[in-house]
């Protein structure tokens, strides 16, 4: 590596990111991603129907629904890490966002990959007995929405992204509530891909009780991972971070800047929809030119050959950043090295 280079960040996305087949231009012209991915949704349960589900453009059940999304968002986030880590990346940090942060752990050792799924089937369960609701991105400060919040208790941060792009969670009639004022007061409002107030005071009912983590034995991370929960490296297992993290804002912003003020980095969103890379290109130290934004799949939905090319992009944009380049041990790699992509 270069002395001038910059280190690799993964960045792993949650919920409002996924999108019909995301990252399924992969399925089947890479190995590794294709077996992680089998074996996952093996571990899921039900493997062929879900599978068919992320293969159609028409799922049985939608893909917004928390069912569906947070097992796939896992599914897919993992296998691209594994198809990276298990290619010769090696990545200075990892950082996810919500379900994301679980990924990140279980990639970083954190979680044994079944202890994960089965938390994972455990949140996915709790999450749907909640009421319907969801969550809106707000362009605005946390200061500046303080007096609207105030009248809308039941509606809460659920994630700091940027300075001015904070997200709100609450159920549909709070919510709906919120939303009116907030446009009526001049905002500027876009609604997430969710069907569940992620991390809001509603969810903690529903997680107070620790189970099935007591019975996980956690590790400390093998590669550093930062926590969007407290916005510090994650240095010791600490079940209880894990429990309550569901219903925590996912404070992203403030975990990259602590990051991003620690070394020159290049900063690698993993996942559909470029969600993150997309807030992180605001940043004063990107902005600067100091640390840097690529993304490993395209910013919109497309044809397969879209994702296989934005691999490419990213495995060049790694070798032009003087990063190791992978190891010829994937399908994608090999042929990008070959010349025959």
């Amino acid at each position: 590596m270069r002395s001038d280079s910059r280190e690799l960040v993964l960045l792993f996305p949650g919920q409002g990111v996924q999108h019909a087949r995301m990252a399924a231009g992969l399925y089947r012209h890479d190995p590794v991603f294709t077996e992680t991915v089998d074996d996952v949704l093996e571990r899921f349960g039900d493997a062929e129907r879900m599978r068919a589900d992320w293969l159609s453009e028409r799922p049985s059940t939608p893909v917004d629904d928390v069912a569906l999304a947070q097992p796939l968002l896992f599914t897919t986030g993992y296998a691209l890490g594994r198809m990276l880590l298990d290619g010769g990346v090696r990545p200075a940090a990892l950082l996810g966002h919500s379900v994301g942060e679980l990924v990140a752990a279980t990639l970083a050792g954190v979680f044994d990959l079944g202890d994960a799924v089965t938390l994972m089937r455990d949140r996915v369960a709790r999450l749907r007995a909640t009421p319907p609701g969801g969550m809106l991105t707000v362009s605005a400060t946390a200061h500046d929405l303080a007096p609207v919040l105030a009248r809308h208790p039941q509606v809460a941060v659920g994630a700091v992204n940027a300075p001015r792009q904070i997200a709100l969670a609450g159920l549909d009639g709070p919510l709906e509530a919120a939303e009116r004022d907030l446009r009526a007061a001049g905002f500027t409002v876009r609604r997430v891909a969710a069907t569940t107030a992620f991390h809001s005071p509603v969810l903690a009912p529903l997680f107070t009780d620790p189970r099935p983590l007591p019975d996980f034995r956690l590790g400390r991370p093998r590669i550093p991972l930062w926590s969007a929960f407290t916005t510090e490296p994650v240095t010791a297992p600490d079940p209880a971070m894990w429990a309550d993290q569901p219903a925590a804002p996912v404070l992203f912003w403030p975990t990259l800047d602590k990051l991003l003020r620690t070394g020159r980095y290049l900063l690698a969103d993993v996942g559909p929809g470029q969600g993150l890379a997309t807030p992180a290109r605001r940043h004063p130290e990107v902005q600067a030119g100091r640390s840097a934004v690529t993304a490993l799949l395209p910013a919109r939905p497309g044809p397969p050959e879209a994702e296989r090319a934005a691999v490419q992009r990213f495995l060049r944009v790694l070798q032009d950043e003087g990063l190791p380049a992978p190891r010829p041990t994937l399908s994608l790699v090999a042929a990008h090295t070959r010349g025959v992509l």
